[in-house]
């Protein structure tokens, strides 16, 4: 005797080798024996064999209509065998009713299980949705085959291409476009973004990354309402008798900062530090305060930027030459002889900007000689610049002694220049087949060091007042210069070691960085409240608002900064190739990693993996992968003695902080497409994310 029995939704059959009151034993196919309870069992039988009941059984099942089954079916609970006789025959046999068993089983749509072997139909509202959902389901797995086949084909569907960005970085697995890219990866045994490169559904690199990081930062798009208007500074604000001067980059249009100075010749010299004053307009929570809040700072790239606040607004407030600016001043007031400062004090005012000075016009001009000849110079300011190119050494070499070490600038800075076809600087957003040009800025050149050491200035002398009225601000920190201390931000005024100051806030740039413009308001409020400054200002001490701002900012600007990185080495390798460049002189980081001596570039080297850190290389490189940001190469020769230690070697004021940032920025590009959902789809092959 045979019996066919359910164990844990599977349906098996085998011979009965001995059955008690309460239990059989039963010996399947495949030789294994198995206890069963009697309650289990759903059908005794001597013919057919328990595999050809098995297979005729199910036979018969996929051939029922199950349409017709439910018309048949009692209103009433229902056995298996009670439905078999309806359907087949009055006398069907065990095939016959095994046929049924499994049937009903595998249509819970139109059967509900309401027992061992019995069933109740499902009402008819219920039977026609479940029918619908699964013709919507049969739909969408053939929309999932139609489209898999395209992209093995070599083509790509459009609405693969509309959700390119999300099915690679932030992918509903249950979308049909996702499930298709893995489909047909699996089927074509290529990386999902091989695959979709090959199909045309990346028009080109550079695209790629800006989407990619539109898509991630700026999901709602990167315009601004048009609605947004500059709201006017209702203060009647005292007109400064000074003559300002701004020091930038010709592209720059968010001028933020601005320099005066009076007094020269007299013995004591008031230094002013005037800041553009967007927060004496704008308020917190109104629209324009939503927008920025969203946005956080602007996001540079080479050749184009997305400002913080719209252009029209920006231009509002800006500190532009031939202007009265309304702007948030700070008083400095030094000794000429020996520079040290003997007080300050902070003004809401009317700024007379006479000059925008520009780096890249004046750097090659303005040098440490012509600061410091004594002669007559030909260029505006001389005066004021020489004084402030003073003091900054001055400041610097008294931040210096309380970092316990030398501030040095051992690498330099790098300006991008992207032109058009004649030559021209591009004015447009760029296409990223534009001709690039890379420049060095050498850091700590006299007006560079002039605007870093006056801004230090501000934010740690703002960052003090607030502290000592009680007013929280937002502040960078770092405990110490020790290895794996990192910068950090937060609400409390603390040290800042790697700078060497009491405390440091950020609010010299309130029109590009948003942590800048809450600090505007604080210190505002100081301005206008003095002692009882904590009551008005516009966030109280341990505001959960404060918080949640600094938060979204951190976040925000790591992932601008990241982008900012990443799209810069895509200009780099673009410059290489525009170039014919095949060897570079490098140094040698760790993990076989090298820096480019004049490009901003980190690349892993063959042969540089037992090489001291600071050997100096000539490197051959290969193929940049512009998709991947991927670029490595070879060690053709060694530049130095090989004979040096670790110790001699060195790479300047190169932190541990610098040399992991340039570890990761030769990371592979992580994709969020699960590989492992296409089977055996071979690993991603790697690139650098940033430079």
């Amino acid at each position: 005797m045979h019996a066919l029995f359910e164990d844990a939704g599977k349906f098996l059959a085998g011979r009965v080798m001995s059955e008690a009151d309460s239990s059989m034993q039963i010996e399947l196919e495949s030789g294994k024996r198995v206890k069963v309870k009697a309650a289990n069992v759903l059908l005794k039988f001597d013919k057919p064999t328990p595999a050809e009941l098995l297979a005729e059984g199910q036979r018969l099942a996929a051939e029922m209509d199950l349409d017709l089954a439910w018309e048949f079916a009692p209103t009433e609970e229902f056995s298996f065998a009670d439905l078999a006789r309806d359907y087949f025959d009055a006398k069907a046999g065990v095939v016959q009713q095994a046929a049924a068993l499994f049937g009903l089983f595998g249509a819970p749509h139109y059967f509900r299980r309401s027992g061992r072997g019995m069933f109740r139909k499902a009402p008819e509202e219920q039977v026609k949705a479940a029918l619908l959902a699964i013709e919507r389901k049969a739909q969408v797995a053939a929309q999932i085959e139609a489209w898999a086949s395209e992209l093995v084909a070599g083509q790509c569907p459009a609405p693969v291409r509309e959700q390119l960005y999300k099915i690679l970085f932030k992918p509903d697995k249950n979308g049909p476009e996702y499930k298709a890219v893995v489909e047909a990866a699996k089927r074509a045994q290529r990386a999902p973004l091989d695959l979709l490169l090959a199909a045309g559904a990346i028009d080109s690199p550079y695209q790629f990354h800006w989407r990619r990081f539109l898509f991630e930062q700026f999901p709602k798009g990167s315009g601004f309402p048009a609605t947004l208007a500059a709201p006017a500074i209702k203060d009647e604000l005292p007109l400064a008798p000074v003559q300002a001067f701004s020091i930038d980059d010709s592209a720059t249009t968010e001028i933020d900062d601005a320099l005066s100075l009076q007094g020269l010749g007299t013995g004591t010299v008031t230094l002013g530090i005037h800041i553009a004053a967007p927060g004496l307009a704008i308020t917190p929570d109104s629209a324009l305060d939503k927008v920025a809040r969203e946005r956080l700072s602007t996001v540079y790239m080479p050749g184009w930027k997305l400002t913080m606040l719209p252009d029209e607004v920006v231009q509002t407030y800006t500190l532009m030459e031939g202007r009265d600016c309304p702007a948030v001043s700070l008083y400095v007031r030094i000794d000429e002889a020996t520079l040290a400062i003997q007080g300050s004090e902070t003004r809401l005012e009317r700024v007379p900007i006479a000059a925008n000075l520009r780096h890249d016009q004046l750097d090659a001009v303005i040098t440490e000689a012509a600061l410091e000849s004594g002669a007559p110079a030909d260029f505006a300011f001389a005066n004021e610049l020489s004084f402030c190119w003073r003091l900054a050494r001055q400041l610097k070499a008294q931040r210096e002694v309380v970092r316990g070490k030398p501030e040095i600038f051992n690498r330099p800075d790098y300006n991008f220049r992207l032109v058009d076809a004649d030559g021209q600087p591009n004015a447009v957003e760029p296409s990223g087949h534009e001709a690039v040009q890379i420049s060095e800025r050498r850091r700590g050149a006299p007006l560079d060091l002039i605007v870093a050491e006056a801004m230090i200035l501000a934010n740690s002398t703002w960052g003090g007042w607030l502290a000592e009225l009680g007013v929280p601000g937002i502040y960078r920190s770092q405990a110490s210069l020790a290895p794996g201390i990192k910068v950090r931000m937060g609400t409390r005024a603390l040290p800042h070691a790697g700078m060497g100051v009491a405390q440091y806030s950020w609010a010299t740039s309130p029109l590009r960085r948003y942590v800048d413009l809450v600090n505007q308001w604080q210190i505002i409020a100081c301005a206008r409240h003095g002692r009882t400054a904590a009551l008005a200002a516009p966030f109280k001490p341990k505001d959960a608002a404060l918080m949640a701002i600094l938060s979204g900012f951190d976040a925000a600007y790591s992932a601008y900064n990241a982008y900012q990185n990443g799209i810069e080495r895509y200009w780099t390798l673009r410059w290489l190739e525009q170039n014919g460049i095949t060897e570079l002189d490098a140094a040698v980081l760790k993990d076989g990693l090298v820096r480019a001596d004049t490009l901003p570039l980190v690349l892993r080297a063959v042969g540089a993996e037992n090489m001291p850190r600071g050997a100096r290389v000539r490197v051959r490189l290969g193929r940049a992968d512009l998709l991947m940001l991927e670029i490595s190469g070879t060690v053709a020769t060694r530049l130095d003695d090989p004979s040096r230690s670790d110790d001699d070697a060195v790479l300047g004021d190169e932190s541990e902080d610098a040399e992991d940032s340039a570890v990761e920025a030769a990371a592979p590009l992580a994709l969020a497409i699960d590989v492992a959902d296409a089977e055996a789809v071979p690993a991603e092959t790697g690139g650098a994310a940033g430079g």
